[in-house]
């Protein structure tokens, strides 16, 4: 994979340092892998063609290159909020979530991921770390799993929920 421009790499034995305009990302990645840095150049090879050492090679190769990616242009989740009331602002870092219980939930993001809120309901995430950014935004995702009878809580911007039809017969039943 090329390093793109903006984007510094540095290795020692298995520990690779990836720094960007987005920030800083360190792993240590399987020893078993052989990684090398030339030339702007970042390889991935395995000592053979075991299948443990395929599924490692393949594993290794990804996360080096969401990390290269993450400090270059960064990563998004974005979610929304569907339901009668349900909302969300921003105070100073914190996310506060008006989900329908008797009480608002604050959120604090942990370091390195930002949270935006352009819409009330509309949640935006954003971090260089894949892994990290995609946690935070199942963590908001669980104060509130969507439902599947009306449709109502914070879903991934996009996904498609299977309704249910829910009770059938109410209205006809007679004694």
């Amino acid at each position: 994979m090329t390093v793109p421009s903006g984007v510094e790499v540095s290795l020692d034995r298995n520990h690779l340092t990836v720094t960007g305009m987005h920030g800083t990302l360190e792993r240590v990645l399987p020893a078993v892998m052989q990684i090398a840095v030339e030339d702007g150049v970042i390889t991935v090879a395995r000592p053979s063609d075991a299948s443990p050492h395929r599924a490692l090679h393949g594993l290794t190769r990804t996360l080096v290159a969401n990390m290269v990616e993450g400090v270059s242009r960064g990563f998004t989740r974005e979610l929304d909020l569907v339901g009668v009331g349900f909302r969300a602002a921003k105070q100073g870092a914190d996310l506060v979530l008006t989900l329908g219980y008797s009480h608002p939930i604050r959120y604090t993001p942990p370091d390195g991921v930002t949270i935006d809120v352009p819409v009330p309901t509309q949640i935006r995430v954003t971090g260089a770390d894949k892994e990290v950014v995609g946690q935070v935004a199942a963590k908001i995702r669980s104060f509130r799993k969507p439902e599947p009878y009306k449709g109502k809580g914070v879903l991934y911007r996009g996904e498609r929920l299977r309704r249910k039809a829910g009770k059938s017969g109410k209205a006809g039943k007679t004694k």
